[in-house]
């Protein structure tokens, strides 16, 4: 079960699935320059998943996103028979506080359901040079036992801190076996940050060996840009540049 809010009136989510989720989980919320979001919204696409699942919301102003007249949940879950992975698509922007909601619900569910571990894909905002333009890791040290040997080009993240769902699912992950990796990428403010979700999608691809092909991004790129063009304009109201997901290289 997850944990419950110390208000009772607070935010609650309950994870609903129809099948049994994967071992591994790769998620991406939604947050500045939308990187993540588009990276796993991709991986969705290529890989040809099926909604299998989603996150009820209560006590949180929510959004009912719509494709040509057809609403969808806001946080869902996706999957394949002959794909041992859960893909977790979440339109609905989640602040800080009840980000760590959002993470124990999450976390609950996968230890109830077996699966060992969680794969973040996300971009951050911090100022940062040509030679930053690449994925780094924020990971508990049995997530980068089991994915991050062997010669894998996926530096650490040298210092910093984050908040919100990331910090929760990490925090978590110290105190369980479950491993949890968080794979960060600088973003710029334009979303979305198509090469800064090409990196990301890259990233997962090495990782898990998905056999996905990037290339096509750009153009599928044009479409999420539509899609989520109002979604981008209402988290920078609410956050401004740099006040969420903070972290410094």
């Amino acid at each position: 079960m997850s944990r419950q809010p110390a208000d009772p009136t607070g935010p609650r989510f309950t994870v609903e699935h129809d099948s049994q989720p994967g071992d591994a989980v790769i998620a991406g919320f939604s947050s500045f320059g939308l990187a993540g979001l588009t990276a796993v919204d991709y991986l969705v696409d290529d890989l040809d998943l099926e909604e299998t699942g989603h996150v009820r919301i209560d006590g949180l102003p929510s959004i009912t996103p719509f494709t040509k007249g057809t609403p969808r949940h806001p946080i869902r879950l996706y999957s394949a028979p002959d794909l041992d992975l859960t893909v977790l698509v979440a339109e609905q922007f989640v602040p800080p506080m009840p980000g760590e909601l959002l993470a124990d619900a999450l976390l609950d569910w996968t230890e109830a359901n077996g699966t060992e571990e969680i794969a973040v894909l996300a971009g951050v905002p911090v100022a940062h040079g040509p030679d930053a333009h690449r994925t780094f890791h924020v990971a508990t040290e049995d997530y980068r036992a089991a994915r991050l040997t062997d010669g894998t080009d996926v530096p650490p993240m040298e210092s910093g801190f984050l908040d919100g769902a990331n910090a929760g699912l990490l925090e978590r992950g110290l105190e369980s076996p479950l491993g949890v990796g968080v794979f960060v990428t600088p973003v710029h403010a334009q979303a979305p940050d198509v090469d800064a979700a090409v990196r990301l999608v890259d990233t997962a691809n090495a990782i898990y060996e998905l056999g996905v092909d990037a290339a096509p991004l750009e153009a599928f790129a044009e479409e999420i840009r539509r899609r989520y063009e109002d979604l981008a304009e209402r988290i920078e109201e609410r956050e401004p540049e740099g006040s969420y997901d903070r972290m410094y290289m």
